[in-house]
């Protein structure tokens, strides 16, 4: 074990951990300014609650996803300098502007939501509710921007004297096939969590408390959340077989990993379960569906999909002596994994819907258990999809010009790496556990009771401190 291995574990851990609550906030400060936007439109006091309940989780969540967000910036030049220095030109200008523009935005306009109950006009305070989803979904675009240049380097130039990537065209960057059909996939796994959590508080509350005053609320949000879980599913798989077909271009190796496809093939066959050999250079046993990788990967059931084994040979041919194989197993069943947990939520999501037909609440315990598990489920195909999204990629860091091993900073120590790799895992398994707290604390408390506490007459409104609305 060196530095290399512990500089890569400790991105990777980071990495999905802050994952874990950016699909969350994402979809909630949408689905939030919905609830708002139906409440302002109708006067119907259900929504006005589902808004401050749901409002109430999209926060806690919002404020873990900023604190774990932070160190992941940290790590690009405390283990990362040497890539630091090799993109900075092109990572600069997306960066800066989430930063500057998506996330002062969103914090901005969430402050005012969330102090401005009853002293912003309705109007204002739910056009802060919208700024603040506008702002989180913008910076998701830019920081995803950054992210495909890795996977297909574009508007950039190599300057032979400094051996950097320099920045040749930032509308290029921004306009990279690989972000206009990621961010839209992005989004859509952010919305199947979001969904799937509206279902399970919701149907947590319907089955315990059948006789609840509240129960028509509960009613709509878990009708809602289902609605929003299945489009959402069939957005990811209609965005997935985009994305498929734009990574069997640009990153072939990625595709072939996927479906652990060692020879070109044509047509290709979709790998329903295949097992390779321990070096991972050859299948030992296949179980396929004919024609239908040609047609994921390249819109035509005759394509052809070129192997592992003949783009070894190419990329050494072209790139120098060395493997480019990215680990076979982990590709290949993160990539299952991902749409198996998905279309599990969306299956939920479907009993969910017909346990409610014609007016019925729903009362099987089986179904409270499978709700309970339901956020899970989109949580880690999310997760699952950035590890083989991140993983495919190797061993480069930047497809084609950079590889992952060359990025790291040679100045760091094994233990300087073990010791920060340590700290943060401690500290984040605690912020795991306070979140955890923090949700289910106040999902079971249900939505808040909006009837108003009486205020002494002689207090005048403008004396008033702002106070949390919460």
């Amino acid at each position: 074990m060196d530095a290399l291995d512990v500089a890569r574990w400790q991105f990777g851990v980071t990495t999905v951990y802050h994952f874990l609550f950016v699909p969350l906030t994402i979809g909630l400060s949408v689905l939030v300014a919905i609830l708002q936007t139906l409440w302002h439109r109708t006067g119907d006091e259900k929504y006005l609650k589902l808004t401050k309940f749901y409002g109430k989780l999209f926060l806690i969540n919002f404020a873990m996803g900023v604190v774990t967000g932070i160190v992941q910036e940290f790590q690009f030049g405390m283990n990362w300098s040497d890539y630091s220095r090799f993109v900075g030109d092109i990572f600069g200008a997306p960066l800066a502007i989430e930063a500057l523009v998506a996330f002062f935005l969103e914090s901005t306009f969430i402050g005012l939501w969330i102090f401005g109950w009853d002293r912003l006009p309705k109007r204002l305070h739910l056009a802060s509710i919208w700024a603040a989803a506008i702002g989180t979904n913008l910076s998701a675009y830019f920081i995803l921007a950054a992210n495909s240049f890795m996977q297909n380097p574009v508007g950039y130039q190599i300057n032979p004297d400094t051996g950097r990537a320099e920045l040749t065209d930032f509308v290029a960057v921004l306009t990279n096939k690989v972000a206009l059909i990621t961010f839209p996939h992005t989004i859509a796994g952010a919305f199947l969590v979001a969904g799937s959590l509206l279902v399970a508080v919701a149907l947590w509350h319907l089955i315990r408390n059948q006789d609840s005053p509240d129960t028509p609320a509960y009613r709509f949000a878990a009708k809602f959340g289902s609605w929003v879980t299945l489009i959402s599913t069939t957005a990811v798989l209609i965005t997935g077989d985009i994305q498929g077909k734009i990574m069997t271009q640009v990153q072939p190796m990625k595709m072939a990993a996927a479906e652990g496809l060692y020879h070109t093939e044509s047509p290709a066959s979709f790998s329903v379960l295949t097992i390779g050999s321990l070096d991972g250079s050859r299948e030992l046993f296949a179980l396929k569906i004919p024609y239908l990788l040609s047609y994921l990967g390249t819109g035509d059931p005759n394509g052809t999909v070129h192997g592992i084994n003949d783009l070894q040979a190419q990329y050494t041919a072209q790139y120098g002596a060395g493997s480019y194989t990215p680990i076979i197993p982990i590709t290949y069943w993160s990539f299952r994994l991902m749409i198996a947990f998905g279309l599990a939520a969306a299956a939920i999501a479907l009993l969910v819907l017909w346990s409610q037909r014609k007016g019925r609440t729903p009362t099987s315990r089986w179904l409270l258990r499978a709700g309970l598990v339901m956020p899970l489920l989109p949580l880690a195909a999310n997760s699952f999809g950035w590890i083989f999204t991140e993983m495919g990629r190797q061993p480069w860091i930047v497809f084609g010009e950079m590889l992952t091993r060359d990025g790291v900073s040679r100045s760091v120590s094994l233990t300087e790496v073990l010791t920060s790799f340590t700290a943060f895992t401690l500290i984040y398994a605690a912020l795991a556990v306070i979140e955890f707290k923090l949700l289910i604390r106040y999902a079971k408390a249900g939505v808040p009771d909006l009837t108003p506490d009486p205020e002494p007459d002689d207090t005048d409104d403008a004396e008033r401190p702002l106070a949390f609305a919460y």
